[in-house]
Parts: structure tokens; C-alpha cells; sequence
């Protein structure tokens, strides 16, 4: 028997007094929260939810994102948590595809209406039986007919809860992919897999109790990577969790001083962004002083961005490899061993991998790249619904990730680039990773995405999107110029476009598939931006 809400329940019984999530000037142990995941469990018991059926929850880093989490899976449901930037018709797909009996979403704030779409995808959505509304305010009505306020639906439920036994292979969580193309898909995984990933993050960070680590957690608790590392992971050990609805640079370091933040977990745009918010109030020092362990993910993180971390804060970043798939922790950097920089490092324990062609043939070869394939206790049960789909992603409990990597000598692994990422440019393969960290070096250049976009001649032509450094003057030209010294004829980029900013989604990945549609947009509209050479 095994339920993921253990890991919370045995923080509650063993530090019940100690502060479990922070935000602001509010604060909840762990003992109040536990008391508030019962009252959700009974609430949806109350209203004929049973093991098994999925509960949806849209949701901010708010401390009642951890509470209904938990409360779902203490009723023995299946919580699925939603990006909180969709939309109504992108809502009412995850709630009919996910078949949810009961949605849980957050009011929202100014310039975010999450209810508003919340409640249209709710009532398009038949399958769909209940509704309740997370206000800031406990005290606030529905801003919804017929949709009671989660407090208000909570004021009559008990704190106490016999929480459901689940088999190790039953559904826990379902994660719903990016979507990059077609639909997104749910990724069904189990308790056993979302505990034993939990317990090999603590295991791969040293993460116990006796630490008292405080975790500022940056990253969406709807996505993978927070939920894992932050909130199972932290909440295993009675770490306390500070919480950030919104990651906004100068305000984390500003967090990192207070209250004495000793683990981060980011994306690479996350790192970059405090790199930036250095100024004059922050206190690098103090930061470096309780900031134990730096974790990066989500994305390959540029070696630029590592070196320039490690000179201002002290702290190495440990970069690693998952996807939601994957729970996410598949491959990491090992604290024990040398920090490789460009390296995602080993296969975490219990996890094997190796590199795969088209036909799932094992790639041998030291530097030869192939498709990273993951076995082992992350490994999803498969997308839901879509047997078609799993079925092309698992064979022989072998999951195919579509990222390519190489590998060395010594075992360490090196993402080169996305599969569907790779630009093709008149028959000779361009990794755009490879191109991307080349031009951070360049004097003036913050920030940069390459992608492949169509060309008549070649195929595919190499663009590079570039977020100049403030204040900064850079002409194309003279950039293509300096690529051209440094990169083979076929890979230097031919077009350069400067932007204010990149298009990100809610986790800090930069959206390259949106930069391919604008340029797409751009051209159709006549613009010629910077020709071939």
C-alpha cells in the first residue's frame, strides 16, 4: 500500500509546530497544513468523489496549492494540476480529456483572470460536476454563481481523515505535456514513481531533516520540476517552503537574504534573470552564505550563465535532466564528483539510460550523438487514453525522450539539442544549443534563442533571436561577422533579430516554436529582416 500524501503526513506527525509554507507575512506548519488537506479530502469525499477519479487544480504558489494537492490525493483521487496561464477552450480540453469530477481554481489576480476562465471551461464542460473557487480573501464571496468559495466549503469539514490506501502502481498525479505539437497528453504517473523520485532528490542533494533547509520555490508547483524537487521533495524533510506566486528576479534575491534561503531550484531564464537583478541593495554575500544548493533544470543551462553564477553567489549549479514523463529526475549532476560545465551529468540511482537512433538501436561511441532513452522507477505508466502514443514512447520499459545528447569517457552525458529542435540546413545537421552558446559570449549579448526557419535553397536557414544587454548597441552584421570566424560555413547564423524579450512560458522555457511562427508572420507580412549570405 502507498499513497504520495504519506510524505506530508509524516512531516505532520513529526514537526507539527515547524513552518511548512510561507508567503508574505502568512504562515502555516505542518500540522495546519495537514489539518487542511483532511478538510479538502472529506469535502471531496462529501461530494462522491472516489479513488481513482481525477480532481483538476489551477492553481498559483499559493500555500493552498499544497493543501488541495495533498487533500486529493489523501481522498485516494488523482490530482491533476493546470497551467495557470490557460485559457477557457484550453481548460475545458485538460478537464474533458482528464474526465475530472471536480475542479479546483484560483480567483486570479489583476491582468490574470484565472476564474473567469476557469468557470467558462467549467460549464462547457459537462463531465465536470463541481466547482470551487480559491479567493485570497477568506472571508470573500464566489465571484461565481453556483461555485462556492473553497473556504467557505472547507468551514464545515474535519481536520482529521483516514487517508486511502493506493497500490504503488496506481495513478497519483497526471501531467499534462507541453503540447509543442498536437494536443497536449496527460503523462500518468504513479505513486511509486512520484515517491521514489521525491525520496532520490533528498537522497542526490543530501536533503534530511536535521538541515532545516528553507526552499524558495520560484517554479510552478503545476509543473514538474517544482513539484518534485520543491514541494514532495522539501515537504518529505520538513523543509520549509517560501513561496513565490510569480518569479520576479530582484524580488527572489531579496527573499534569499530575509529568509535565509539555503536551496534554489530554477530554470536557465531564472539564473540569467538574477545574474541581472544584481544591483547595489543585494548582499551577494549573505546569499552565498546559507544558499547551500543551486539546482537547475527544465532546460540546458548555458555554461556563461554557470560561470557568471558561481563568481557572484559562490555556488555551483547542479544541472540535470527530466521531463515530465520522467517524474521529472532522470540524469544529474553528482554533488561528489567534479562539476563538468555543459554537463547534465549521470543517471540518478535506480535510473539507467542510454543513447537511441530512430529505430531504437543503442548508439555507441564516445561524442557520438543519439536520443537519450530512460528506464527505471520514474518512468511514466503512459499518456492517458493514448495507447498509440505510449506505445511509440516505451518499448521493453525503455522511454525515447526526443532530446539528443552525447556522451563521454566517463560516463556524463551532454545535452546537444531538442530532436524536433535540430535545424537541418542543406543535409548537414545544426544543434542551435551549440550556436546559442557561442553567441553568449559575444560582448553585448544578454540573452539569445536559434532556430531553424524555412529557406527555398537550403531547406532550413539559422536565425538567432538576440536580448542585447542594456544599453547596448549591436549591429547584425558585425555579429555574423564575428559567427562566421568561429562556426563551420553551414552553422553560423545568417539572420540575426534583436528583442526586448523572448517568448517564455509560465516556467522560464523559452517558446521557440512561437519565435518560428512570428517569423513566419514577419516574412508573410514582407519583411525581409536580414538576408542569407
Amino acid at each position: 500500500m502507498l499513497n504520495l500524501a504519506m510524505l506530508l503526513e509524516d512531516s505532520a506527525r513529526r514537526y507539527p509546530d515547524v513552518d511548512a509554507v510561507r508567503l508574505g507575512g502568512e504562515r502555516m506548519t505542518y500540522a495546519e497544513l495537514d489539518a487542511r488537506a483532511n478538510q479538502v479530502a472529506n469535502l471531496l469525499v462529501a461530494y462522491g468523489v472516489e479513488p481513482g477519479d481525477a480532481v483538476a487544480l489551477s492553481c498559483p504558489n499559493v500555500p493552498e496549492f499544497p493543501a488541495v494537492y495533498y487533500g486529493i490525493l489523501k481522498a485516494g483521487a488523482i490530482a491533476v494540476p493546470l497551467n495557470i496561464l490557460l485559457k477557457s477552450s484550453e481548460i475545458a480540453y485538460h478537464l474533458a480529456d482528464s474526465e475530472a469530477e471536480v475542479y479546483f481554481c484560483f480567483e486570479g489576480v489583476a491582468g490574470l483572470p484565472m476564474s473567469e476562465h476557469g468557470f467558462d471551461a467549467f460549464t462547457d464542460t459537462p463531465g465536470c460536476r463541481e466547482m470551487f473557487v480559491i479567493t485570497t480573501d477568506p472571508t470573500a464571496p464566489s465571484p461565481h454563481g453556483g461555485v462556492e468559495t473553497l473556504d467557505r466549503a472547507l468551514a464545515a469539514q474535519p481536520q482529521t481523515f483516514d487517508t486511502v490506501a493506493r497500490q504503488p502502481d496506481h495513478t497519483a498525479v497526471i501531467l499534462y505535456t507541453s503540447g509543442t505539437t498536437g494536443k497536449p497528453k496527460g503523462a500518468e504517473l504513479t505513486h511509486a514513481n512520484m515517491v521514489l523520485n521525491a525520496l532520490t532528490a533528498n537522497r542526490l542533494f543530501d536533503s534530511k531533516p536535521e538541515r532545516r533547509d528553507i526552499h524558495l520555490v520560484a517554479l510552478p508547483l503545476f509543473h514538474t520540476f517544482g513539484q518534485t524537487i520543491d514541494m514532495n521533495s522539501g515537504l518529505s524533510t520538513g523543509a520549509t517552503l517560501v513561496m513565490m506566486p510569480r518569479f520576479d528576479a530582484a524580488t527572489a534575491l531579496r527573499l534569499m537574504v530575509e529568509e535565509q534561503v539555503t536551496f534554489f531550484a530554477g530554470v536557465p531564464t531564472m539564473y540569467w534573470g538574477l545574474l541581472h537583478a544584481i544591483g547595489d541593495g543585494v548582499d551577494a554575500g549573505r546569499i552565498a552564505a546559507t544558499l547551500r544548493r543551486a539546482v537547475s533544470g527544465g532546460a540546458a543551462l548555458p555554461v556563461e550563465i554557470l560561470s557568471r553564477f558561481v563568481e557572484s553567489f559562490g555556488v555551483q549549479i547542479l544541472e540535470g535532466y527530466g521531463m515530465s514523463e520522467t517524474s521529472p529526475l532522470a540524469i544529474f549532476a553528482d554533488p561528489e564528483r567534479e562539476p563538468r560545465p555543459g554537463s547534465i551529468g549521470v543517471p540518478v540511482w535506480g535510473i539507467e539510460a542510454r543513447l537511441i537512433d530512430q529505430e531504437w538501436n543503442t548508439v555507441t561511441g564516445i561524442g557520438t550523438v543519439g536520443e537519450i532513452a530512460i528506464r527505471g522507477h520514474n518512468v511514466m505508466k503512459g499518456y492517458l487514453n493514448r495507447p498509440k502514443e505510449t506505445m511509440e514512447t516505451i518499448r521493453g520499459g525503455w522511454l525515447r525522450t526526443g532530446d539528443l545528447a552525447r556522451r563521454d569517457a566517463d560516463g556524463f552525458y551532454y545535452i546537444v539539442d531538442r530532436a524536433k529542435d535540430m535545424i537541418v540546413r542543406g543535409g548537414f545537421n545544426v544543434y542551435p544549443r551549440e550556436i546559442e552558446e557561442i553567441l553568449l559570449t559575444y560582448p553585448g549579448v544578454s540573452l539569445v534563442a536559434v532556430v531553424g526557419v524555412p529557406d527555398d535553397h537550403y531547406g532550413e536557414e539559422v536565425a538567432a533571436f538576440v536580448v542585447p544587454e542594456k544599453n547596448s548597441q549591436l549591429d547584425a552584421d558585425e555579429v555574423i561577422s564575428w559567427c562566421r570566424e568561429r562556426m563551420a560555413a553551414y552553422k553560423y547564423p545568417r539572420r540575426i533579430e534583436f528583442t526586448d524579450a523572448l517568448p517564455m512560458t509560465a516556467s522560464g522555457k523559452i517558446l521557440k516554436r512561437e519565435l518560428r511562427v512570428d517569423d513566419a508572420a514577419h516574412r508573410r507580412a514582407g519583411a525581409s529582416g536580414i538576408p542569407s549570405r
